[in-house]
């Protein structure tokens, strides 16, 4: 017997996002090596649907309406190099010998967002299911506003990034939920 197709959602415990490194059409899409979104705080997916209709005759005749477009948001609690860096085309560099290491994220002019997958997982009590969980996987995403950076006075800061959802060339996959009885954590390495 197959396992419910209906759960409850409770609460966000991973995320990873693996930078897409070709989506050939007709082909399979393939992703760099996931990357932690450190902190992750909430996972919000959400879209517009346009609608057109048909008049005449002084009448509605027909209607039809398509997805225009999936975005989705998720804040984290700290701030990862590796990360911005898989945002946009920008380098990460380490150097120095302790005492005095230094890892120094760079944007330059002409930097473009790059595209990625996220996925993110509610903890192994998050569903309907003991011992389940939920993956949310959002196959193509660019970012579409600039990470929120910055400090602030007398609190920590939180990193939010919003992204735009596409499908992908290669397959039309544009966001998958698995609802899985036995939880499992995130693989490092993307699957199409």
């Amino acid at each position: 017997m197959p396992i419910s197709r209906v759960t409850k959602l409770y609460a966000v415990e991973d995320a990873k996002i693996f930078p897409l490194l070709s989506d050939p059409e007709g082909g399979t899409p393939s992703y760099g090596a996931g990357i932690d979104v450190p902190g992750i705080k909430s996972m919000e997916i959400s879209g517009d649907v346009e609608v057109k209709e048909l008049r005449g005759d002084n009448g509605l005749l027909d209607s039809d309406a398509s997805i225009s477009n999936i975005t989705v948001s998720y804040p984290h609690a700290k701030l990862s190099l590796d990360v911005l860096a898989a945002l946009l085309a920008s380098t990460v560099t380490d150097s120095g010998t302790t005492p005095a290491q230094k890892t120094k994220w760079s944007l330059k002019k002409g930097a473009k967002p790059l595209p990625y997958k996220l996925v993110g997982k509610t903890p192994t009590s998050g569903g309907d299911l003991v011992g389940g969980d939920v993956h949310f996987s959002l196959m193509k995403c660019v970012m579409s506003s600039f990470p929120g950076l910055g400090l602030a006075e007398e609190d920590y800061r939180t990193i939010d990034n919003q992204a735009r959802c596409v499908p992908l060339i290669s397959t039309g996959e544009w966001i998958d939920i698995d609802i899985n009885e036995t939880a499992v954590a995130i693989p490092t390495a993307a699957t199409s």
